[in-house]
């Protein structure tokens, strides 16, 4: 379980959408919220929308491996991805926030966290304003917030990556699951015909 985290703005989904369309077999986790979908957001492949009762109902069930109220909606990862990880020993990328990355670590201690950090809070803001989704007070409210995602992140994260050009964190990235692929704590076996 590869959990991706960052302030918004900072490319977690695009890195999560290019690594999972070069990993052979990795799944993405398609993540429930209360918020309105934005211009382009497919229900069920960007995210599945809920209304906030709706989504307080299947939290009440254990339907969610863990969630979270950001910037005022709430936002969960299905149990089933974290049971498909397993019973498929398959990766599964999860584009979540770092309170949704604690929670996940805390039910499931072998998930590896990544924080996505942007190359400045200035290049934050201005691929905020870009994306021509919020207006001033949101984007004023989301900066605000990421210096704490930040320290967060900073303190608590297996590994941090400067998303300062998409191919150069994709490669760090990589490098990240090869090395996590390797721990002796994974359980990796080796083939041995007899005595080394």
């Amino acid at each position: 379980m590869l959990v991706l985290s960052a302030p918004s703005g900072a490319g977690k989904t695009t890195l999560a959408r290019a690594l999972l369309a070069q990993t052979k077999g990795a799944r993405f986790s398609v993540s429930t919220t209360t918020r309105a979908p934005r211009a382009k957001e497919r229900e069920g492949v960007d995210y599945f929308f809920l209304d906030e009762g709706a989504f307080m109902e299947k939290a009440g069930a254990g339907y969610f491996a863990e969630w979270a109220k950001v910037h005022g909606n709430c936002y969960g990862s299905p149990q089933s991805e974290v049971a498909f990880a397993r019973d498929e020993n398959s990766l599964v990328i999860f584009d979540i926030d770092v309170q949704g990355g604690r929670r996940l670590r805390e039910r499931e201690p072998d998930c590896v966290l990544v924080f996505i950090l942007p190359p400045s809070l200035e290049e934050l803001e201005r691929r905020l304003r870009s994306r021509h989704t919020e207006d001033a007070h949101s984007i004023a409210r989301r900066l605000e917030a990421a210096k704490t995602e930040i320290h967060q992140g900073l303190q608590f994260y297996d590994y941090i990556v400067i998303n300062d050009e998409v191919p150069k964190a994709l490669s760090r990235l990589n490098a990240i699951l090869t090395a996590e692929t390797c721990r002796t704590s994974r359980g990796v076996q080796w083939p041995s015909t007899g005595n080394p």
